[in-house]
């Protein structure tokens, strides 16, 4: 079984072989849910911006605590501008790993093409990329029996890890991201998680300054327990 994107052999969902106690998924909203207090592009673009060094920072926060494997669901926005991340740390630290679980063969069919090429490259440099379902017919649909495949994607990377980073809106009540959150704190995974008031907060306070808000993040303590 290859991928429809990159060609790269993909795994089932037995083959998750890495120590879960140190394994930590990824879930969060597209890029369609960062939001600003006004209606200017630069303001946006700040925002994105600022979502991305928020992540980023996490994910630094979680290999302080100790956490070493990456899940990520490969969706566009918050999944694959982690992944993006986590492959240039995994160039200066061999102990990361990243393995992308994607919910079935054809589920990149709609990509933008900057996201397309994101998850190429992100799947070409991966150590796994399992597939949840192999059926090549498999689409989704609200009103089929396939229904569930991104349901039964984001359940299983919280079965396979002890925490999960989570960029959630609060206001997002019906969401996939929102979905996953109420899962992981059912099943006693730590989460860590932030959204847009708190983007929005940070943003307010640098005066709408990049660097401000760079310098405001990268300061930020970690929020993370270190695995014992």
């Amino acid at each position: 079984m290859f991928s429809l994107v990159s060609g790269v052999s993909l795994y089932s969902p037995d083959d998750f072989d890495y120590d879960i106690k140190t394994s930590l998924c990824i879930t969060g909203h597209r890029e369609s849910a960062v939001y600003t207090s006004l209606n200017d592009d630069t303001d946006r673009r700040l925002a994105v911006s600022a979502v991305k060094m928020m992540l980023y920072r996490y994910i630094d926060m979680a290999c302080e605590a100790g956490y070493r494997t990456f899940l990520t669901g490969l969706a566009v926005g918050t999944d694959l501008w982690a992944s993006e991340y986590i492959l240039r740390k995994k160039r200066r630290d061999s102990r990361i790993n990243l393995v992308g679980v994607i919910p079935y063969l054809r589920h990149a069919e709609y990509f933008p093409s900057v996201y397309k090429s994101i998850l190429r490259t992100t799947e070409l440099n991966a150590d796994k990329v399992i597939c949840m379902n192999s059926n090549p017919q498999t689409v989704y649909n609200k009103s089929t029996e396939n229904k569930g495949v991104y349901r039964l994607r984001n359940y299983y990377m919280i079965d396979h890890s002890s925490a999960v980073i989570a960029f959630l809106n609060r206001d997002k009540f019906a969401s996939g991201t929102r979905q996953t959150v109420l899962y992981a704190e059912k099943s006693g995974v730590e989460v860590y998680s932030f959204g847009m008031e708190e983007i929005m907060n940070i943003i307010m306070k640098s005066d709408g300054k990049m660097e401000s808000v760079a310098r405001e993040i990268s300061f930020m303590r970690s929020r993370f327990a270190e695995i014992p």
